[in-house]
């Protein structure tokens, strides 16, 4: 079975999480990913913790079924070889600061004279452009300065910190995915590649659609942790069990949340769904109803109600939940490097029915793929061990 991006090949320059994710995403769809690192280490993602034998168990979420080889950039042989790899190559993708590769002369606009249908995916923090197009971020800092941060956390409490890097992976790993498969489609028009500007804090802001919504029509700031989506209302909510584990009700259309108030004896909060001062004491009520019971006995009073209710998971329940099971969501690599240890990672998220992904649970050792590669576009092997001792590879 052909793969939608078999015959597509990346250069990948990127390192931690954002691009490798992408490129991984790209090569479960076909594409050939091959990892260009420093000869000196590596992707920096390859030694952090917490490693497994040596090695570490995040590195292997995001770098399944690619190739590596190693090439120090800043030597003049080495970006020879660079120039020659992607004069043969359909994507490039990197996550430098704007300006590094300009200043090696491997740019987008320096490539495209050896090669005009060359992809060149730059993800950065703040974009290409702009007053902090050269600052330094993380993903904190772009959630905070999208206004992401401050609508997250509990009424009058401080912001709270995403316990997953939104912008990282929405505002950068998925944009730039995007952005290479729709210069891909338009390279099929023109024949011409064209420079894809992915900054992760421009991704955080676009998640904000319905709020700037919500802002314009209220006439009023979003109050965190008040509002209709962030826990004001208690038809929307996260409540508390006896247990001390929690449960999730996100009942927002009237049949649902009627259901609820049924069910849990309380009809006469039906006509107050959408009342903002009755919000309050509904909800002091309901907190106190929801500790009546444990959090799997409260899933199981609801099981018949079709109401979008659902308990809050761990990380290993959501792992043996039956519908991440249904869907191959978790995969596991048993006894990493025999160390008795399993590493969990996330399945292909994308169904396609005639061309489904496939997650190959191969990985890269540093530079294990160098020779290959070299001698695919023409360097011989005393070539490449003169490379080699020279240490460009």
């Amino acid at each position: 079975m052909s793969l939608p991006l078999e015959g597509i090949r990346i250069l990948d320059l990127s390192r931690y999480l954002p691009g490798p994710f992408c490129t991984q995403i790209l090569a479960d769809f076909g594409a050939e990913v091959i990892k260009v690192e420093d000869p000196r280490g590596g992707d920096l993602g390859r030694w952090l913790t917490p490693l497994i034998e040596g090695e570490s168990a995040r590195f292997y979420t995001v770098n399944r079924n690619k190739k590596s080889i190693t090439l120090d950039l800043k030597k003049e042989e080495g970006k020879d070889i660079f120039r020659k790899l992607a004069a043969e190559s359909d994507v490039v993708v990197d996550q430098f600061r704007p300006g590094v590769m300009k200043k090696m002369g491997l740019d987008y606009e320096n490539l495209r004279l050896v090669n005009q249908g060359i992809i060149y995916c730059a993800i950065t923090g703040y974009g290409m452009t702009g007053p902090l197009r050269d600052t330094a971020g993380h993903d904190i800092n772009y959630l905070n300065l999208s206004g992401v941060t401050e609508l997250t956390g509990t009424y009058q409490g401080m912001p709270a910190m995403s316990g997953v890097q939104i912008a990282d992976i929405a505002g950068g790993t998925l944009y730039a995915v995007i952005a290479i498969l729709l210069a891909l489609s338009s390279r099929t028009k023109n024949g011409r590649g064209q420079l894809c500007d992915v900054a992760m804090m421009d991704g955080a802001i676009s998640l904000l659609a319905y709020t700037l919504g919500e802002w314009s029509g209220w006439g009023h700031l979003p109050e965190r942790g008040n509002d209709v989506l962030t826990g004001g209302y208690a038809c929307y909510n996260i409540y508390r069990t006896k247990d001390d584990r929690y449960v999730s009700l996100g009942a927002v259309e009237d049949k649902f949340w009627a259901e609820f108030c049924r069910k849990i004896e309380h009809p006469e909060y039906i006509e107050f769904q959408w009342d903002t001062p009755q919000q309050q004491e509904i909800l002091s009520n309901i907190r106190s109803i929801m500790l009546g019971k444990t959090r799997d006995e409260w899933v199981q009073f609801f099981q018949s109600s079709d109401i979008c209710f659902t308990p809050v998971l761990t990380l290993d329940e959501m792992c043996s939940h039956p519908q991440v099971l249904a869907r191959e969501m978790i995969l596991k690599l048993s006894n990493i490097n025999e160390s008795g240890k399993d590493i969990a990672l996330t399945g292909v998220p994308i169904k396609l029915s005639g061309t489904p992904g496939v997650a190959t649970l191969v990985f890269p050792q540093l530079g294990e793929h160098t020779d290959l590669i070299l001698n695919k576009i023409g360097y011989s092997d005393n070539e490449i061990e003169n490379f080699r001792s020279k240490g460009v590879v």
